[in-house]
């Protein structure tokens, strides 16, 4: 019983660092571009890691936009907008092979989570920008860096992010404010 308890433990441990892929915390994070679909820069591409530049950041990588992504990205909007003091900014990246398609699941987030200081784009492509390794069995992962440098990098996949995973994520934004 002891032994196969044992391997039970070792199994698990190795499918969690299987999907303990990505950007590893204290890597610098590289510029990409998006498509703004509801920011200030809607319809056009952009890096916001470049325009955001050195502030603490959230980022929000999602191959889809479900209840519990949705409560995210609303719950990460108010973070933001009670950070504004520390000029905290927060972005969502739809990964989708569709971009177009996804265009408008987008505005429909914004518009019923009532986002007003995130904006939310698209990336071609499910893999997102290479430099970033997200895992391809994440549903979403969240990344924080501020002054360029990865502080929190949690990928979540389909099922896992709760509410209680969510308040975690808020709870961690800390790490990157003074």
């Amino acid at each position: 019983m002891k032994k196969l308890l044992a391997f039970a433990v070792a199994l698990t441990a190795l499918s969690t660092l299987a999907f303990a892929e990505g950007l590893e915390v204290g890597s610098p994070v590289g510029a990409f571009y998006v498509k703004d679909v509801t920011g200030p820069a809607a319809g056009t591409k952009l890096c916001y890691r470049c325009r955001y530049g050195d502030r603490p950041v959230i980022s929000i990588f999602a191959r889809d936009v479900n209840g519990s992504v949705s409560s995210l990205i609303h719950e990460v909007d108010a973070v933001v907008g009670k950070n504004q003091n520390q000029d905290m900014k927060a972005f969502v990246v739809l990964l989708t092979d569709e971009p177009e398609a996804g265009e408008e699941a987008l505005k429909k987030v914004a518009s019923e989570a009532r986002v007003a200081n995130t904006p939310l784009t698209t990336f071609d492509g499910q893999a997102g920008p290479a430099p970033y390794k997200i895992s391809k069995d994440a549903e979403v992962t969240v990344m924080m860096w501020v002054d360029g440098k990865l502080k929190v990098n949690e990928a979540y996949k389909a099922g896992e992010l709760t509410q209680e995973k969510i308040a975690s994520l808020v709870g961690k934004t800390s790490q990157i404010v003074n």
